[in-house]
């Protein structure tokens, strides 16, 4: 989003922002604007409890920002990303009454499911397809404690019923196929969909010199982190790093030591130059989801490396190589496969490797624009409304 601004800002463009206030946030000259925001991952006593959840459902706050963020600066477009829960759809209403042009870019699955990510119980659930937000309570999708789950099951059935967002955006951004598709399938008006590569930032190729394969995420059970150290330690001639922190931190490690995998290293949280020396020095980048992805960032910065992917078969993620020529697809959630590709990999000539690589990088530049060609991509939607 930021980067878009961006690139907005050198077209020429008078591009404002209106967002919740965080410590995080970037400087901006419209942080008169912004919104309170709570924290929806703690308990913080009955009354702020309900008051969060009140917000959740319909934040006036936000409501009344956008009213006058609207009438103020008269904007030709409202871009909208992630205003899930926190802005909530609030914001929509008053888009509507000042009849502005309208788009919205879908990073995750939040505009069909309650948990953004269409996966609970350590598989991909589609349960709540046509509408059936209760499964979302019966199968504790957001929390293990039932409010949070009736909560975000009230939310998708009060934002579907009044269908917010198909009355309010007139055209919905795809950084995927996949994405595209899936919503369609989920009953979207499919007129409505685009699909928008994301931008890839064309480096000078890796020197993959560091002899292992790469990865980086947050360390969650969707991300399958758990099944790619069971397949390495069958594979110990083939190094790996996993660079990120999250909830299955402390158990990953935990099962390193208990398979005695010498040959998988989680880093921790890597950003900045740090981040960037292991792709440059990585033979491979792995992306090993058993749940839906989009369109990984981490994937776009690794073609943009010209790094060979190692990828599941699923979501997004087949769109983002060439099977056999770029990199490797593996099937979801088998291990052997797993196995066997880490082998195939291992086996590869230095040659055989190069090539590799080069394909990704050629495939990269064919497919994916660079920054400013991703604005252009999208002024164009603009004008088209």
């Amino acid at each position: 989003m930021h980067d878009l601004m961006k690139q907005q800002k050198r077209a020429g463009f008078d591009v404002h922002a209106l967002s919740t206030l965080s410590d995080t946030n970037l400087s901006s000259r419209d942080k008169k604007r912004f919104v309170k925001r709570y924290d929806l991952s703690k308990s913080e006593g009955a009354l702020i409890d309900l008051k969060k959840a009140a917000n959740y459902l319909w934040n006036f706050e936000a409501e009344t920002a956008m009213e006058k963020a609207l009438t103020d600066l008269k904007p030709d477009v409202v871009h909208l990303h992630n205003i899930y829960h926190h802005l909530s759809t609030s914001i929509l209403k008053p888009i509507r009454k000042h009849k502005v042009c309208c788009v919205q870019t879908l990073h995750d699955l939040k505009l069909a499911c309650p948990n953004y990510r269409m996966y609970t119980e350590g598989s991909i659930c589609e349960r709540c397809k046509n509408g059936r937000y209760s499964e979302a309570i019966k199968h504790h999708c957001i929390s293990p404690k039932f409010f949070p789950n009736a909560l975000a099951a009230a939310e998708m059935g009060f934002t579907k019923f009044r269908h917010a967002y198909e009355r309010t955006v007139h055209a919905f951004i795809c950084p995927s196929d996949f994405m595209a598709q899936k919503m369609i399938d989920w009953g979207e008006p499919a007129s409505k969909f685009k699909v928008v590569r994301m931008p890839v930032t064309m480096r000078k190729p890796a020197f993959r010199g560091g002899g292992y394969l790469f990865a980086a995420g947050r360390l969650s059970t969707e991300k399958g982190y758990d099944l790619l150290i069971r397949a390495a330690a069958k594979v110990p001639e083939i190094k790996i790093k996993i660079a990120g922190r999250g909830p299955l931190q402390d158990e990953l490690q935990d099962l390193i030591k208990e398979l005695g995998v010498g040959n998988v290293e989680l880093v921790g949280f890597k950003r900045g130059l740090d981040l960037a020396n292991l792709y440059r020095k990585a033979e491979a980048y792995v992306a090993c989801p058993i749940g839906y992805e989009n369109s990984p960032l981490t994937v776009l910065d690794a073609i943009g490396y010209g790094l060979p992917i190692i990828a599941t078969r699923i979501g997004g993620l087949p769109e983002m190589l060439e099977d056999e020529k770029s990199g490797f697809l593996v099937d979801r959630g088998n291990l052997d496969a797993w196995v066997r590709t880490l082998k195939r990999f291992a086996a590869l000539t230095k040659e055989e490797r190069d090539n590799m690589a080069s394909a990704s990088h050629k495939f990269a530049e064919k497919k994916y624009p660079d920054a400013a060609g991703h604005a252009e991509f999208i002024e164009e939607i603009y004008k088209s409304l």
